[in-house]
């Protein structure tokens, strides 16, 4: 489940558009505040204070938001912009959370276990769902959730979203018969079959040759 808020400085802002490209010099870096029923609120943060924070924190994290050292908002990190090409911030989206109000996010699955049938049976396991979309209060989330591949004993098993232990309280929006895992048999590698031409069709008659027209025209 999601730990202790961790606690971000921010200062409000009035600069916008183009006129905060002198903040990105200065080593900050804008961002928005938002939220349903709240009117959105510009902030500058700092952008290497940003930037070792999103290195130690997941999708769902909770992020205690402090604004010009007064205003604490509970805040989700909704999105961050970077430049293609130089790798710098350019801009943070911040999610302010309500008490009591359950998010709708994207939390990562991730396979653990062996599989027999890929281990034993020499087949090749397919994971095919990465993240999984559910709705749940902040609290209640996990950084992700873990589903095993062991009953994967042939290839006729599956794993299925219905297949994923969700904790109390987490609602999944997800097709549950969506298949997360399962593991093919290896394709036979077939020999080409090469067609033997008598000894006799494989000579060319010289006057066929003579015939046969120039592709130096």
């Amino acid at each position: 489940m999601s730990s202790t808020p961790t606690v971000l400085t921010a200062t409000s802002r009035t600069e916008t558009g183009k006129a905060v490209a002198h903040l990105r010099k200065a080593g900050k870096v804008p961002a928005v505040v938002f939220g349903h029923g709240l009117e959105s609120i510009s902030v500058t943060l700092d952008a290497h204070e940003f930037d070792l924070l999103r290195r130690t924190i997941h999708s769902n994290s909770i992020i205690s938001l402090e604004i010009d050292g007064k205003d604490k908002r509970r805040v989700m990190v909704h999105g961050i912009h970077i430049d293609p090409r130089t790798r710098h911030l350019l801009h943070v989206d911040l999610f302010a959370l309500k008490s009591g109000e359950e998010v709708t996010v994207e939390v990562p699955l991730h396979t653990v276990g062996e599989a027999y049938a890929a281990t034993k049976l020499g087949g090749t396991l397919l994971h095919t769902v990465d993240r999984v979309r559910v709705r749940a209060l902040p609290e209640a989330l996990p950084e992700a959730f873990e589903v095993s591949v062991e009953p994967l004993v042939d290839f006729d098993a599956a794993i299925h979203l219905r297949d994923v232990a969700l904790p109390p309280g987490v609602t999944l929006l997800a097709d549950p018969d969506e298949v997360v895992a399962k593991v093919i048999p290896q394709r036979a590698v077939e020999e080409p079959v090469v067609a033997e031409v008598a000894p006799e069709a494989a000579e060319v008659a010289p006057e066929a040759a003579e015939a046969k027209p120039s592709s130096e025209s």
